[in-house]
């Protein structure tokens, strides 16, 4: 009974298949079931052939048959292939509900998998294994016809699968989920315009909120397959459609942005003809069927005795002020169309943001002709790629880069050929190696350690509104509410067709949903927990036109992002090469020949941005709202369109239109400022005083004071004073010198720069150097304490994360992740936990005893120096990327025994005065 087949991936070459087909052992049995139904038949023969699909397993079962193969291989002129989901899903929920499911394993034997998404949706709904026999075969047709060459077939296989594979792994990686057997059968998606009559029965327990296609409908488009493989006339010489759905097509898929729309918009924003700009308005407004999103299908209910006189409606200025570009890093696009976006932004009182990429101090200083290259939004994301006090000083508004909607689950990812010397100077790592932001579970791992790190930017700068970023998706008001409650000043949802076509294509497809949906999710959840007048809600993804605008603005969103049309504006052409670092035009590219092609000027943007209040302050005049505040959340200004397109007609959009009743007392807009708390802060309330005579003179300071544990991020308020007015060159080393005494707080010297030394007498908690800027740390036991400091733990979780410069000293042992994303700190530790020194691209730590698993995973600079008595290190470290080496050279070894030297003089550590005295 416990015999199994243990296979190397769930993707079965041909070969593979027919061997475990015709696998010859009295503990395996298989039988074939067809997932085929008669061509025409519509929904009720689908629905038939599902039947007959289950009754065929059951007797099979019965029998005792343990290997169920499903197969679409004999189609023909008169039998069309059930979808393959459909089939898997069905069967896999159906054995479900008869108590059968753990009796058999479920093969699919298709051509319709081809995409990463189609396996991962097969595995996800039960599939065993799949045999993509199709895919197999276009390989072959296409080195038949010379399309492909220089590579053997079975390699050609061989690649096909690793990609594949690759892409899973990926997908489970989003999701938190580390082995195929917990990702089988997870059904971890939504379902997006599917019947919910269809998902009860065949995809059980998905959540599908607005209604949509029908047994009726999937099987007429199963169909219209069917009629292009068996066309009733053939015409010589014809071929199959391009599809076109990653890149426009002429005869493909229609993209919003094509030639005519994007040659209409550059033509306006170039020659400043508003015009010209409703002409490109209309072409992506007046949508007939089918509707490209789900805002089309939605219409303005308009009353000619509530309009005004446009001369009445808010001014383009003021409306302006509330638009944002996206976040696209320098980095990711060129250094010319990053700082054209900030001028174009800072001159309309709008703002950019700097993506997660870090930015150029040198344009914290205005231009001499007034313009402004600072970005207002400065991001910090789990990478924390150039994250220092003075990058955050210099920001009106921070964003905590929790998800992103083009890419939900996945960091930023910047290949290695866009990682020249000067991006890698910016953002603190090594040029040519590939930098990605992983999903940030590195400091936050719940909704109290978001909320901490919400208060760290806070502290780190107390002008700056605090900003995080979500994506739509199912139950992003739950978290929405977890995110306002934890003093969060702005709120993006962020929708699924942004991603300015940097994203891979695992995700620009098939990952996260539209903004309308997750926006009007939030604005009801954070009405009904009267929360909504504490934060400012913001929409972002492919928003194009003032429309687009005036339907955000009344399903709740008060600020509006725009991220490819910006990008549009400047010149892009949307070839999709972003990550290829070839962009023709020299917008998403680091090469200094193609950047010399950029003709773009931030006045095109400016032009754009008008355009678009003044299209929407046309649309306001007409609903009759003399501000945008009026129109916050009045979604009973919209009714959806009918339509008699056969694939839309069924969608219900009743949930993203709900008002909820509220109380007059229950604000539906921002009316309220967060009270962060920064007055109970030891910085607010007793150092700042202590330290203004460094702060404005230079004056050496001291003191001695007591600290507990309810003493947050301390420190970090004093150094923002000192990054402001000093800059990153803050302090001559040890101006300030703090000394504490007792137990400190989470983020316990966070962002502090240089001329600040805080020495702690005790322990500390969580986030322990957070972010440290150039300052200097000092931990070590109470004198009173009897314990072996070496042998305990004195500093918690997360120390020193996304520390970008300084030293830290500590006589003791640190929790789990120490020095995660070091880019520049110097530190001395006596012990750390798992994961230490991951993604690490600079700076040196020496560690004077024992680490955790997996040390220096995806590290990539820097350097780390362990003293492993025991010989066992080799077996903690995660090799991948970095070589173990003895330490040998006279110059390092002089380096590290004055690191060691002076973590003794700092510390009193016996075991760095023992290790000295060897």
């Amino acid at each position: 009974r416990c015999r199994q087949i243990k296979l190397r991936t769930p993707i079965l070459t041909t070969e593979e298949f027919e061997r475990l087909k015709n696998l010859d052992h009295p503990s395996f049995t298989f039988s074939e079931l067809p997932i085929l139904f008669e061509a025409g038949s519509g929904g009720k023969g689908l629905e038939k052939s599902l039947k007959a699909l289950f009754a065929g397993a059951d007797k099979a079962i019965e029998k005792g048959i343990n290997i169920l193969i499903l197969s679409d291989r004999n189609f023909d002129k008169t039998r069309t292939p059930i979808p393959a989901l459909l089939a898997v899903s069905g069967l896999h929920h159906h054995l479900i509900r008869t108590g059968k499911r753990t009796q058999v394993s479920i093969v699919l034997e298709s051509g319709e998998p081809r995409e990463t998404h189609h396996f991962c949706t097969l595995l996800g709904y039960g599939v065993d294994a799949v045999n993509p026999y199709m895919a197999y075969e276009s390989l072959y047709d296409m080195m038949k016809e010379g399309l492909i060459s220089d590579i053997s077939y079975a390699n050609a296989v061989k690649g096909y699968n690793q990609a594949v594979v690759k892409g899973i792994v990926k997908v489970m990686a989003k999701m938190g989920i580390s082995t195929i057997k917990s990702y089988r059968g997870a059904q971890i998606f939504e379902a997006l315009g599917v019947s919910k009559k269809v998902i009860k029965k065949y995809f059980t327990w998905t959540d599908s909120r607005i209604e949509g296609i029908t047994l009726d409908t999937i099987a007429t488009e199963a169909d219209m397959r069917h009629q292009k493989a068996f066309p009733k006339v053939h015409v010589n010489g014809s071929v199959l459609d391009e599809g076109g759905q990653y890149k426009w097509r002429r005869n493909g898929e229609y993209h919003m942005y094509n030639p005519k729309t994007v040659h209409t918009l550059q033509l306006a924003v170039r020659n400043g003809d508003y015009g010209l700009y409703k002409n490109y308005a209309r072409l992506l407004d007046e949508q007939e069927d089918p509707a490209p999103t789900l805002r089309h299908l939605l219409e303005f209910k308009y009353d000619e005795n509530d309009s005004i006189p446009i001369e009445e409606v808010e001014s383009v200025e003021s409306i302006c002020k509330r638009f944002k570009t996206g976040a696209m890093s320098y980095g990711s696009i060129s250094d010319e169309v990053h700082e054209a976006l900030a001028i174009a932004m800072n001159r309309i009182g709008g703002k950019s943001n700097t993506g997660e990429g870090g930015e150029n101090p040198t344009r914290f200083t205005p231009d001499e002709n007034g313009d402004s290259r600072n970005s207002a939004i400065k991001q910090v994301a789990s990478g924390r790629f150039g994250v220092t006090s003075e990058y955050l000083t210099q920001a009106r508004e921070i964003q905590i880069k929790m998800a992103q909607g083009a890419k939900p689950g996945e960091g930023g990812e910047l290949p290695g050929r866009k990682v020249y010397p000067w991006i890698a100077n910016v953002r603190l790592s090594t040029p040519g190696v590939g930098l990605i932001s992983p999903p940030p579970h590195h400091d936050i791992y719940s909704i109290e350690d978001l909320a901490q790190l919400i208060h760290d930017l806070k502290n780190a700068n107390n002008k700056a509104n605090i900003n995080v970023k979500l994506v739509s998706k199912v139950g992003v008001g739950t978290i929405a509410a977890g995110v306002a409650k934890g003093k969060a000043d702005v709120i993006l949802i962020s929708g699924h067709d942004g991603g300015t076509g940097a994203s891979p294509q695992t995700s620009i497809k098939h990952a996260g949903l539209p903004w309308e949906i997750g926006l009007s999710e939030v604005h009801q959840t954070l009405v009904l927990n009267n929360l909504r007048s504490r934060v400012i809600l913001e929409a972002d993804g492919q928003i194009k036109t003032g429309r687009d605008i005036a339907l955000a603005a009344l399903l709740g969103a008060e600020e509006y992002g725009f991220g490819t049309s910006a990008l549009i504006t400047m010149g892009c052409i949307m070839m999709r090469v972003c990550h290829l670092n070839t962009c023709p035009v020299g917008v998403a590219t680091q090469n200094p020949d193609l950047r010399a092609k950029f003709t773009g000027d931030p006045a095109y943007l400016v032009n754009f941005m008008k355009f678009v209040a003044q299209d929407l302050r046309e649309h306001m005049a007409r609903l009759g709202f003399w501000t945008l505040d009026d129109m916050i959340g009045r979604t009973d200004k919209l009714y959806q369109k009918k339509t008699d397109h056969w694939k839309a007609k069924n969608l219900d959009l009743s949930p993203i239109l709900h008002r909820v009743n509220a109380p007059s007392y229950v604000g539906v807009r921002n009316m309220h400022k967060q009270s962060h708390g920064l007055e109970n802060s030891m910085d607010i309330q007793s150092l700042l005083d202590i330290c203004e005579p460094a702060i404005e003179n230079k004056t050496p300071v001291r003191a001695m004071l007591p600290i507990r544990n309810i003493n947050r991020v301390t420190g970090t308020i004093v150094g923002s004073e000192i990054t402001r007015r000093h800059g990153s060159e803050g302090l001559p080393e040890d101006t300030i010198r703090l000394r504490f005494q007792g137990s400190a707080g989470q983020s316990y010297g966070a962002f502090v720069p240089k001329g600040m030394t805080l020495e702690l007498e005790g322990d500390a908690n969580d986030y322990f150097g957070k972010g440290l800027s150039g300052g200097k740390l000092i931990l070590y036991p109470d004198a009173r304490a009897r314990f072996k400091a070496e042998d305990n733990m004195i500093v918690g979780n997360v120390a020193l994360y996304g520390a970008t410069g300084g030293e830290a000293y500590i006589r003791g042992k640190a929790g789990e992740r120490f020095c995660v994303r070091n880019s520049g700190v110097n530190a001395v530790v006596e012990s750390v936990g798992d994961h230490g020194c991951e993604y690490m691209t600079g700076g040196k730590v020496v560690v004077l005893g024992k680490t955790g698993r997996n040390f220096a995973a995806g590290m990539s600079g820097g350097m780390a120096y362990v003293l492993d008595e025991q010989e066992r290190f080799a077996e903690n470290c995660n090799k991948e990327m970095v070589d173990l080496e003895q330490l040998t050279d006279e110059d390092e070894i002089r380096e590290v025994q004055q690191m060691i030297r002076r973590h003794a003089d700092y510390t009193d550590s016996n075991r760095a005065w023992k290790i000295l005295a060897k």
